[in-house]
């Protein structure tokens, strides 16, 4: 099993596509209560540090420290406490149409896809209003600390907001593929496209952190008596790593939001290519990215009704002559070559059908041409025509087949043996014989039909009509035995010369030996 039908979502955390209502809400509570509380106190955390260790500022007061001591906890406290509800219960509030397995309006779509955007942007306003009282704590306290206490908070909260939108869209993954799945996307993707994303998240991510850090040389030089040579050292290394680490996280979730997608379509087509043409992949994404899903979708949902119809034409003129219409033009015309034509024949047919119900008559010619069906394909012919209770098959058109005379005798032989056993209520008379065919297709260029016509045919028919009279009911001209060689001609044995109708001639047939 490809890794795409394992993890559709692109990871294990998301669960399978087909997961239930009830596993779906606690998955993606779970998720998002977990990964935005994480985001949050590590946020947080890093805000401790850098505005008490890295930015060059003058050291803290008692004041400042003792109201950090006492307002940082308990803001933190509370702001994850009332992100975590109000944001868990904002987005099920969204999502509740796919929590229910309910069929999602137009307006629930939009909810549900706009639900990142909205978690963000309640992220941005609890870290705006921590930006706001560390500011004004700063202000009030230590106004020469109130510059850097700014910058540091507020670098921090753009690097969260930019984390939780991210953890956030990976959260929702499944209840977007419903949204998705619900309304398929067209040519204009939903919000910014992925070239835009990458650039405002490089931004976010990488860019704010490092003005941070052009932030802490700017407050050196402009008061360089506080601080000292070592100070400045260990801002520029400190800010530097937290650049790397948050810039590479920031980076590394936004490449897998974009590479998940991709790869899901590519193990899609791996299947494909293996013949899987019920593969899909959920489309989760509302950039181009899902344009590509849905477009995959769309490709293998076209490729499903080629095939259909391929099976359709094939099972109506045969595989081999739709195989040949596949591979190039079909034109009207036909060529002349050798083949073996056999052609059966119900005995009895009408008295059958009037001693019998419909279903019953229908039943039985179902019967009787599973069997012919079965051995025409079985010996490499084409079954080229149903005509009422009678079948007309072709062995060497329109693919060559070099011993076409031995296996059109070889399926006469096993039709007639398995007719005997499984139709034992009615016979069926069987000929078979060889010599020049035109075959190809008649009619017009707006309508036409694959067909074989020629001496071979016609002798075909009045052997059947013939064959129902002699034991065995098979018939098969004696030119029919002679090319098919030593190993079939065994199971032949001569038999009286038949003037066939329309002949002036008598001609040579055989019928089964024994």
């Amino acid at each position: 099993m490809s890794d795409g039908r394992r993890n559709p979502f692109g990871s294990r955390l998301l669960g399978p596509a087909d997961q239930s209502v009830r596993s779906l809400r606690v998955r993606v509570q779970l998720l998002l209560t977990g990964l935005l509380v994480a985001t949050n106190v590590v946020g947080a955390g890093v805000v401790v540090v850098i505005s008490s260790v890295v930015i060059p500022a003058p050291a803290a007061t008692k004041g400042t420290i003792l109201s950090l001591a006492i307002a940082a906890p308990v803001y933190v406290a509370v702001a994850v406490v009332i992100g975590a509800v109000l944001g868990t219960t904002t987005t099920l509030r969204a999502m509740r149409w796919a929590l229910t397995g309910d069929e999602p309006t137009e307006a629930d779509r939009e909810r549900a896809l706009r639900v990142p955007l909205r978690l963000t942007q309640l992220q941005g306003v609890l870290w705006g209003g921590a930006v706001a009282l560390f500011t004004l704590l700063a202000v009030l306290l230590q106004p020469a600390r109130a510059l850097t206490t700014f910058a540091t908070v507020a670098i921090a909260a753009v690097v969260v907001c930019a984390v939780a939108f991210l953890f956030t869209q990976f959260a929702v993954r499944p209840v977007s593929a419903r949204a998705l799945a619900a309304a398929p996307m067209t040519s204009r993707p939903r919000g910014v496209g992925v070239g835009d994303r990458l650039v405002i998240f490089w931004c976010l991510g990488t860019g704010v952190p490092v003005l941070g850090l052009v932030l802490a040389g700017v407050l050196a030089l402009a008061d360089p008596g506080e601080t000292s040579l070592t100070r400045l050292a260990v801002t520029c290394l400190l800010v530097g790593g937290v650049v790397l680490v948050f810039g590479l996280f920031v980076t590394v979730l936004n490449a897998r939001s974009v590479v998940a997608p991709v790869l899901s379509v590519r193990d899609a087509l791996l299947d494909v290519e293996r013949g899987d043409l019920q593969r899909e992949v959920p489309v989760y994404d509302g950039t181009e990215l899902g344009l590509l899903q849905s477009g995959f979708n769309q490709m293998v949902q076209g490729l499903r009704e080629r095939e259909h119809l391929r099976d359709l034409f094939g099972r109506h003129v045969g595989q081999e002559v739709a195989a040949a219409a596949a591979s190039g033009d079909v034109e009207l015309g036909g060529e002349t070559r050798v083949a073996s034509v056999l052609f059966i024949d119900l005995i009895g047919s009408t008295g059958y059908a009037t001693e019998r119900s419909a279903a019953e008559v229908v039943e039985m010619l179902n019967r009787f041409f599973e069997v012919v069906v079965d051995e025409v394909d079985r010996h490499h012919g084409l079954v080229n025509k149903f005509i009422g209770d009678a079948v007309l098959a072709v062995f060497g058109a329109p693919v060559e087949l070099p011993d076409h005379a031995a296996q059109a005798l070889s399926a006469a032989r096993a039709m007639a043996a398995r007719l005997a056993t499984d139709l034992p209520e009615i016979g069926a008379g069987i000929g078979v014989s060889t010599g020049e065919v035109v075959a190809g297709n008649v009619g017009h260029r707006s309508r036409f039909e694959y067909t074989v016509i020629g001496d071979a045919v016609n002798s075909a028919s009045r052997l059947t009509d013939l064959a129902k009279e002699v034991p065995g009911c098979v018939l098969a001209a004696q030119a029919s035995v002679d090319a098919a060689g030593a190993d079939e001609a065994a199971h032949w044995t001569s038999y009286e010369s038949v003037l066939l109708r329309g002949r002036s001639s008598p001609t040579e047939v055989s019928v089964l030996a024994g």
